[in-house]
């Protein structure tokens, strides 16, 4: 019998915990114009296997360029300024106005862009449900996206 140290399952739950400081985000990631993303926690980061954590910032009086991220599901949590967060429903571009404290849920493939029409810099924390940074930069919200 092998002691709980040897076992490969029990090893599994006492790996270290990795920490990211605020000042550490890496900005080697995929963009969209008009914003700036950090990556906090992923494969190259903390070694994570099905999580991508960052931040996205969007300065006052920008927008981004239209995108979506891929197979991603994307939670965000708005920790200052007044992002507003544009996509389509039924060929009618629609807009929710967010603010400090709010969460927003992005689906896969969905187009979409961040706006920030305030004088003050808005910041975001995002979540994807993939470890990877997946960014699909497009020409425009209503470009035909094909799940692959």
């Amino acid at each position: 019998m092998t002691g709980i140290a040897d076992d490969t399952g029990t090893r599994a739950w006492h790996r270290p915990l990795h920490h990211t400081r605020a000042g550490e985000l890496d900005a080697d990631t995929a963009q969209t114009k008009g914003m700036k993303r950090f990556e906090a926690l992923s494969a190259r980061h903390g070694g994570t296997e099905q999580l991508w954590l960052g931040e996205n910032h969007v300065g006052a009086n920008m927008n981004s360029g239209d995108h979506h991220h891929g197979a991603a599901e994307t939670g965000i949590y708005v920790v200052s300024g007044h992002p507003e967060f544009v996509f389509l429903e039924d060929g009618v571009e629609r807009r929710i106005e967010a603010g400090p404290g709010d969460y927003v849920f992005v689906p896969p493939y969905v187009p979409h862009r961040e706006e920030n029409p305030h004088d003050e810099p808005a910041v975001v924390v995002l979540a994807r449900n993939r470890q990877d940074g997946i960014v699909v930069n497009l020409p425009s919200l209503d470009t035909p996206v094909e799940p692959s």
